[in-house]
């Protein structure tokens, strides 16, 4: 098998801000494999040919697990998978942490896990080769942000810098919101489009952040 093309990504369009919810069907197996609770289950219903082995959770902002209590109704035996000191998971059974840099299997799919906290504690990003699944740790156009009270602009770096953009150039970015011109970007792409993603260091990164900021557009 080989795993960089014996799989399908359906993207789902919805949610409490253009959100993604993204159904990963495995070609030769049949597997599926859900990321992000994000829009509503009828929307995807349909498509769920199997029973999902698993929901892969990208962090715990409420727009991102808003339908998750849906989907478990629906498939209560489906595990969840997320950042393992996620603590709205705390007492969820069906709940397995993920460590960093953890492979995993969903039938023949081989995923990794990355921790990639900055716009969230908790945010981590999936690799199933070429796709990255970033949630939002990165979009088209742009990094996260760091607005919340458990956002941090230090780590965001880190996460960039050091584990996203050292991977090769044609790794497909898959995001958690469609703030971009196009729903996904090669990360080779997305480099050359972004200035938030040229930064030197830790410094210019924060002031290609504010001037960001400074001149963001509602909804982008």
């Amino acid at each position: 098998m080989n795993p960089e093309t014996d799989f399908s990504i359906r993207p789902f369009l919805g949610g409490l801000d253009n959100n993604f919810t993204y159904l990963i069907s495995c070609s030769r197996t049949g597997v599926q494999v859900i990321i992000d609770a994000s829009v509503k289950l009828n929307a995807i219903a349909e498509f769920v040919k199997y029973y999902p082995t698993a929901i892969l959770i990208t962090h715990s902002h409420r727009d991102h697990i808003y339908y998750l209590e849906d989907y478990l109704k629906a498939y209560p035996k489906m595990v969840i998978l997320g950042h393992p000191k996620s603590e709205i998971f705390s007492e969820q059974d069906n709940f397995q942490g993920l460590e960093d840099d953890q492979s995993f299997h969903c039938g023949e799919l081989k995923f990794k896990c990355m921790h990639t906290p900055g716009h969230y504690y908790d945010s981590v990003c999936y690799l199933l080769k070429p796709a990255l699944f970033t949630g939002d740790t990165m979009f088209v156009g742009r990094t996260g942000r760091v607005v919340s009270n458990r956002s941090n602009i230090k780590d965001l770096y880190e996460s960039i810098y050091n584990k996203i953009l050292i991977m090769a150039g044609n790794t497909r970015i898959y995001p958690g919101h469609d703030y971009g011109e196009k729903p996904s970007v090669l990360l080779e792409e997305n480099i050359k489009a972004s200035p938030l993603l040229k930064a030197k260091d830790l410094n210019d990164f924060k002031k290609r952040m504010d001037n960001y900021e400074k001149n963001r557009k509602p909804g982008s």
